[in-house]
């Protein structure tokens, strides 16, 4: 019968050794890492980075680069690498530990294998300058075409030549009888100054006013600003950052044509630096001197222009000149609408008064057809002598409508039913003395006091 031996602790013997095995090994790992023989820590972290972060067998990495694959190279691989790739002097140590290569750390391994490439740094920087070539020319042709055709486009537009007459002689028209008078030109960067003078309400400028003119008097100017299509393009090119990047270009052009004219030859059939460099660099050369001759012809042009406008060339690089260009263009168009808007408020301003004038026209007209002159009301009847007189000088008592003959009869002329009133009312005073004077003489008596009342009476009515 078996007998099994258990540890005092409690664990398997067996546990206890394999976890002793595995601690033993991690700490031999651990001792592996810190042991470097040529690279530092910080130079062994960041290309231990970069591997981790392309997981590719190191001689797979060796075989782009020797092949220069386009295919699988890329331009961020390439800027990693020599970024963190070791110095030379680092190399040449680490190419002599190749026979201790398994007892190497991992950034030190990938350094034996890439060691072996000669001229790894200037394969590296050629590689590079390939790959990003095509993007630099992206870059610059398209600046260089830019300011070519804002050139040709501010000295061939005759509407923009026009509008700077229209403006020259506002000047002038303005600085009559200053030291200013009878100006034969202007500085370009005078033209965004053109917002700053303004009205005495401070409602309009001197480009609304320049834009309003246009606009009445010569239509045609206002479409300066579609012959200035490159004009806002141009202004953000650089004229000094122009010649650097091309510079920078012929520089690198240079040094790969040098180091493949000194480059060794070969005996690795995997290496296609040389070839692949060579035709790469025919054709890298003839878009640069195309390059070079539109940048001169852009730079003559630019000369030209200045010598027509009247400006140094030399001191107002292409960037400020179109910039004040592309500006003016701006505020013109921003003018144009400004004008537009003001004017249509204006309109409605105007159309609104004349509405409120029609209507209070309408209502006096209708107050006075529609006056009615109320002869029964009680009241002071000079009041209605002087409505009566206003209808019949304006017309109105002889347009009023009939109504029935009871109304009409009732209505009729105001004069006439005044006097009829009066006449009515005489007669009724009168009918009643005579009632009461027959009854006094029946009875012989006649009451004073009834007597005074009714003289009274007369008078007051009479009045």
């Amino acid at each position: 019968m078996e007998t099994s031996t258990v540890d005092v602790s409690g664990q398997d013997p067996s546990a206890v050794m394999v976890q002793q095995d595995t601690d033993d090994k991690k700490n031999t790992q651990k001792k592996k890492v810190k042991e470097l023989k040529v690279l530092d820590g910080k130079t062994a972290q960041n290309l231990s980075i970069f591997l981790g972060s392309n997981r590719m067998p190191y001689d797979q990495i060796k075989r782009m680069i020797l092949e220069v694959d386009e295919k699988t190279l890329t331009e961020s691989l390439i800027q990693n690498l020599v970024k963190q790739l070791p110095t030379q002097e680092q190399l040449s140590a680490l190419l002599e530990l190749k026979d201790e290569y398994d007892e190497l750390s991992e950034p030190e391994q990938f350094g034996v294998v890439m060691s072996s490439v000669t001229r790894l740094e200037s394969r590296l920087n050629a590689i590079q300058f390939q790959l990003q070539f095509e993007e630099q020319v992206n870059n610059i042709k398209p600046d260089i075409v830019s300011v070519k055709a804002a050139c040709e486009e501010v000295r061939s537009s005759e509407n923009f030549s026009k509008l700077m007459e229209i403006i020259l002689l506002i000047g002038n028209f303005m600085n009559a009888g200053s030291r200013n008078a009878g100006a034969f030109g202007f500085n370009i960067s005078y033209l965004c100054k053109l917002r700053d003078t303004k009205s005495t309400d401070q409602k309009m400028t001197l480009m609304h006013f320049l834009a309003e003119t246009c606009e009445e008097q010569y239509p045609e100017v206002i479409r300066f600003t579609e012959d200035l299509n490159h004009v806002e393009k141009a202004s953000r090119v650089s004229a000094e950052m122009l010649q650097k990047n091309l510079d920078q270009m012929g520089k690198q052009i240079t040094r790969l044509q040098k180091d493949l004219d000194s480059f060794p030859p070969s005996n690795n059939e995997q290496d296609k630096f040389v070839e692949k460099m060579s035709s790469f660099i025919t054709g890298a050369k003839e878009q640069f001197e195309k390059l070079t001759d539109m940048h001169k012809t852009m730079e003559e042009d630019f000369e030209d222009l200045g010598r027509y406008y009247i400006f140094d060339f030399k001191k107002v690089t292409t960037e400020e000149f179109f910039g004040d260009l592309s500006n003016f263009k701006n505020m013109f168009l921003q003018s144009v609408m400004e004008n537009k808007k003001r004017k249509e408020a204006e309109e409605k301003i105007k159309k609104a008064k004349l509405a409120k004038e029609k209507a209070e026209k309408e209502r006096e007209k209708k107050q006075k057809k529609n006056a009615i002159i109320d002869i029964n009301a009680e009241g002071d009847e000079t009041g209605v002598m002087d409505h009566l007189m206003e209808a019949l000088q304006s017309g109105a008592a002889f347009r009023r409508k009939r109504g029935p003959r009871q109304a009409a009869n009732r209505r009729g002329n105001a004069m006439t039913s005044v006097l009829a009133k009066e006449l009515t009312k005489d007669d009724a005073i009168s009918q009643t003395v005579s009632k009461k004077q027959k009854m006094a003489e029946e009875k012989n008596v006649v009451p004073p006091v009834e007597e005074d009342e009714m003289l009274e009476d007369i008078l007051t009515r009479s009045n």
